[in-house]
């Protein structure tokens, strides 16, 4: 009994307990869980499954070929042949994607258009790996980066590798500084880009 006392007269003398501290350190945690590659999961469903999977758990919303409405409920992903559901459209506004579930991109081949928008965690290295993707490379052809404060020109640059890209704005992006340099770079490297800036 008197052990009890004394620790909860120190409970009672801490202001905040050490676990409630600070709800980020909790939503950090639950987001890399959310975005967690499982290697398996995308062998045994195929990317595109695994891929819509991993967008919905994290708030985006897909689109695929031959359909004009968005999915944006996990628990509605159609069910079929796997092969049949292919992602062409990307909107992750709002949503929680980062870094570490970028591999859920790998096998994708039909992406077309992607839309990035008041992603806390998309930083450069996300943009770095888009840009590395060989099969993003080739299909994708519209980007809307718009209010992703982490976004930098080193980020921005690495697009230049989606040789196909044919649009690409960019708004609202306090990290980008250096707009003439990505106008130079983009001119250089696709020249049949139409690049819209809203940058300050």
């Amino acid at each position: 009994m008197m052990l009890f006392g004394k620790v909860s007269q120190q409970l009672c003398g801490i202001k905040k307990l050490p676990w409630s501290c600070d709800s980020r350190y909790f939503w950090g945690w639950l987001n890399a869980v959310f975005n967690k590659v499982d290697y398996d999961r995308i062998r045994d469903v195929g990317p595109d499954r695994a891929a819509s999977e991993w967008l919905l758990r994290c708030g985006a919303m897909v689109r695929y070929h031959g359909q004009e409405r968005w999915q944006t409920d996990y628990n509605h992903l159609p069910t079929g042949p796997l092969d049949k559901y292919k992602i062409q459209a990307i909107d992750a506004t709002n949503s929680c994607i980062m870094s570490i579930g970028f591999d859920h991109l790998v096998g994708l081949q039909h992406v077309e258009k992607i839309r990035l928008c008041k992603c806390h965690y998309i930083e450069d290295d996300c943009l770095l790996r888009l840009g590395q993707l060989e099969n993003l490379q080739k299909s994708i052809l519209e980007m809307e980066i718009i209010s992703c404060g982490n976004v930098t020109d080193k980020g921005i640059i690495a697009l230049r590798h989606l040789r196909n890209l044919k649009y690409l704005l960019l708004s609202d992006l306090p990290g980008v500084r250096e707009k003439e340099n990505l106008i130079q770079v983009f001119e250089t490297a696709l020249p049949s880009l139409e690049l819209k800036l809203q940058l300050k």
